[in-house]
């Protein structure tokens, strides 16, 4: 795996190890599949019904092996790169900038000082409810505009965060949100070896009235922040990692970024009516402009893209939370979440009835450590399931769905039919790279 990312983020050979072939970690897993009864045959039985079919089932319990090798490598997150990010913009068509910014962290110099409650839409899953049509669209359009010559070959897994909490959730529910293991549903797709993962919502948005309560972090972040990108309604970012001898490319939303002092501090990019775009840009050829231009993100999509923003390192990211005084922040509760996206950066902000004291950013990186290593036995677990799930969606083009059913407390997995997650030149990057070497 040393040689598995290389410079610019790019993948320099193929990964050790395929989804779909037994590997170390995998034939630990064996005897637990062949305990699962599913269907062998990507044919329907011939009196079946149209709509999904099941192809496997799976407890908890049966991602236990009962040994591993004691000379068996840590399950670790390793080989972190920055690839590329995106925001949102308030537009009546799906529109983002590339590559961005969060917003920077500028909480009031004055304290105690009081926020009114959360109130009116909020977003549970933006990327689905600003483009139904392809959520995962943004997360490849701001990757190869940033990385045109990355080779999504080399890369198993395309998920976003949220995915893999649901998963640790399953594994140990303490992991999961509030501590509770929640039915949940991920549509899957296969192209070549690379895994989709999407995020898949009841409702991707909710509303707050004015005798509802939804907590006050949401004007927290607007209070201890300031917008770098105008219109801007949410900050994506997309890394790549190691994990369990797979490659992965993870999608995540960030709350906000530390600005960095000191000597060696990297100059501040110029604001003007937009924003300039960052110098790792410049080779590309791209251009900032007062208004940012707007352009369609090809002719197969809906998506415009803005080339507006700035790339932001990886140890300025930070993740805020609020709560009520009398129920202090855990960090522990927080650290399934932060782990899968590596955030280095934490404030906690507790507050009495909306009266907020004054609080700072907190490098948590030691803590993402000791917790990394605590939770070994899950870990491991979460290398055998992502695993598992890639030994039963095998065949490129393959479409599946991954649900939790909390009546027989198992994973179930069901074929389906259902239209492409990605517009049609954006499976050609698979096909492209083949035809480059």
């Amino acid at each position: 795996m040393a040689s598995l990312i290389g410079a610019l983020g790019v993948p320099s050979r193929q990964p050790s190890c395929r989804l779909y072939k037994a590997s170390r970690s995998l034939s630990a897993l064996e005897p637990a599949i062949n305990r699962i009864s599913f269907h062998t045959s990507s044919q329907r039985p011939r009196n079946a019904t149209t709509g999904p079919v099941e192809i496997a089932a799976l407890s908890s319990k049966d991602l236990r092996p009962k040994w591993r090798p004691k000379s068996a490598p840590a399950a670790t997150i390793s080989q972190v790169q920055y690839l590329s990010s995106y925001n949102w913009i308030e537009d009546p068509n799906p529109t983002i900038a590339v590559p961005g910014s969060p917003p920077r962290w500028s909480h009031p110099s004055f304290s105690p000082f009081r926020l009114p409650k959360d109130s009116g839409w909020v977003y549970i899953a933006q990327n689905a409810a600003r483009h139904p049509a392809s959520p995962m669209e943004p997360l490849f359009r701001a990757l190869y505009l940033t990385q045109p010559d990355f080779d999504i070959r080399g890369v198993d897994i395309v998920t976003d965060r949220n995915n893999i909490r649901k998963l640790l959730s399953f594994i140990n529910p303490a992991l999961g949100k509030r501590g509770v293991l929640e039915e949940f549903t991920i549509n899957i797709e296969r192209q070549k070896q690379t895994l989709l993962l999407s995020r898949t919502e009841k409702a991707t948005t909710e509303f707050f009235g004015p005798n509802d309560f939804g907590g006050f972090g949401h004007e927290f972040e607007k209070a201890a922040t300031q917008n770098q990108v105008s219109g801007s309604t949410g900050h994506w970012r997309i890394i790549l990692y190691a994990f369990e001898e797979l490659s992965c490319v993870v999608r995540y939303e960030t709350d906000g970024y530390v600005e960095a002092t000191g000597p060696g501090t990297p100059a501040r990019l110029e604001r003007i009516d937009g924003y300039e775009l960052a110098k790792a840009l410049e080779p590309l050829g791209l251009k900032s402009a007062a208004p940012p231009s707007v352009a369609p993100a090809s002719a197969q999509s809906a998506l415009s893209i803005r080339k507006q923003g700035q790339s932001v390192p990886m140890e300025s990211i930070l993740e805020m939370k609020t709560r009520a005084a009398n129920r202090p922040i855990d960090l522990q509760e927080l650290m399934p979440q932060l782990w899968v996206s590596q955030t280095p950066q934490l404030v906690r902000a507790h507050h009495r009835n909306g009266w907020f004291q004054q609080c700072k950013p907190e490098n948590i990186t030691p803590a993402l450590q000791a917790w990394e290593k605590e939770h070994q036995a899950d870990l491991r677990r979460l290398g055998l399931l992502l695993k598992w799930i890639g030994k039963m969606v095998p065949k490129s083009g393959q479409k599946a769905v991954l649900r939790y059913d909390s009546r027989r407390e198992k994973l179930v997995m069901t074929r389906v039919e259902r239209p492409d997650m990605l517009p049609s030149d954006l499976y050609g990057k698979w096909v492209d790279e083949e035809r480059r070497r």
